[in-house]
């Protein structure tokens, strides 16, 4: 069975179609034959080396990623979710070793699988699970009411544009940066007032709300640089495990996605709201398996929007 993985870390061009074996579904488990994985940064960083030393204990090949959909092909004794043979799925997928995304079969516990959004491709439904699931969990651990105010920075990538949608049909009023170039874009997916990007956004965000915003979701990895756009007591969640020093009662939570592995109502709830035209689904371009190097280099150039996705 082909997938997409690297024998030893390092640059794009490391990533190679190898052979791994065939899995089989075991009880509570179900079988994916994958179609369509979306090309994340977090696998630029299983790639590269960042994640080598959780990697050690196990032999390559090292699978990447984490987003995955496809038609379920076998389904173990005692799934109790309703999916059948033959249903087109998604799912989120903690990669571990030759347990990743990026190839043409893998199983997963029933929890980790939901039915596609009706009317969408395999290349279109791969790139809501882990991203969906993100920008969830984060604005579950910001808690926020509705009015209350959040920002968000990295607004035009796929994380972000979720958190402004899921925002907006929470009652949030959203303050979210953008490029000029992206200004229409992030003008659609609901925010309230967009403000240029870049390192001084905690100022431009000051400007609109002097006393600070009540949750601010940190998409652009700026770490401490967005830290003053917080109102005293209010909350930053980030998605590099960044906390700041304690100042100001502001709380720190980082987001963790993979503690929503197997979150099948959550999973499925965000499936319903892209039937429902909540959420809006992105592809910024397709390879095939053994053209996956070129997904990474585009990805680590900047400037896409939408997820690339690589198809079997």
């Amino acid at each position: 069975m082909r997938a997409v993985g690297l024998m030893t870390h390092g640059g794009p061009e490391v990533l190679e179609v190898v052979d791994v074996p065939e899995v089989q579904a075991g009880p509570g488990q179900v079988r994916l034959r994958i179609h369509a994985a979306a090309v994340n940064p977090t696998d630029t960083m299983a790639r590269n080396g960042s994640r080598a030393e959780q990697q050690k204990a196990d032999p390559p090949p090292y699978v990447p990623g984490m987003d995955a959909a496809g038609v379920v092909d076998q389904v173990g004794d005692g799934v109790m979710t309703g999916v059948q043979v033959g249903d087109a799925v998604m799912a989120m997928v903690v990669p571990n070793a030759a347990h990743g995304a990026y190839r043409e079969q893998i199983v997963l516990d029933q929890r980790a699988v939901v039915a596609a959004p009706k009317g969408t491709s395999h290349i279109e439904a791969c790139t809501l699970p882990m991203n969906g699931l993100t920008a969830r969990q984060s604005l579950d651990r910001l808690a926020l009411q509705p009015g209350q105010v959040l920002a968000v920075t990295g607004s035009a990538g796929a994380y972000g544009g979720y958190v402004i949608q899921l925002a907006k049909t929470e009652g949030l009023t959203v303050i979210a940066d953008a490029a000029d170039s992206d200004r229409d874009l992030i003008a659609s997916f609901g925010a309230d007032i967009i403000v240029p990007r870049g390192d001084d956004v905690a100022a431009r965000f000051r400007e609109h709300f002097p006393d600070g915003v009540d949750g601010l979701a940190d998409g652009a990895v700026l770490n401490e640089k967005v830290v003053a756009a917080v109102r005293d007591g209010g909350g930053l969640t980030t998605v590099r495990g960044f906390e700041g020093e304690p100042e100001r009662g502001i709380r720190f939570m980082p987001t963790w996605v993979r503690q929503y592995d197997g979150e099948h109502k959550k999973l499925d709830r965000l499936r319903q709201q892209v039937e429902d035209g909540t959420l809006t689904l992105r592809v910024a371009d397709t390879y095939p398996a053994d053209q996956a190097s070129e997904t990474h280099r585009r990805l680590e150039a900047g400037g896409t929007r939408g997820r690339l996705v690589i198809t079997f």
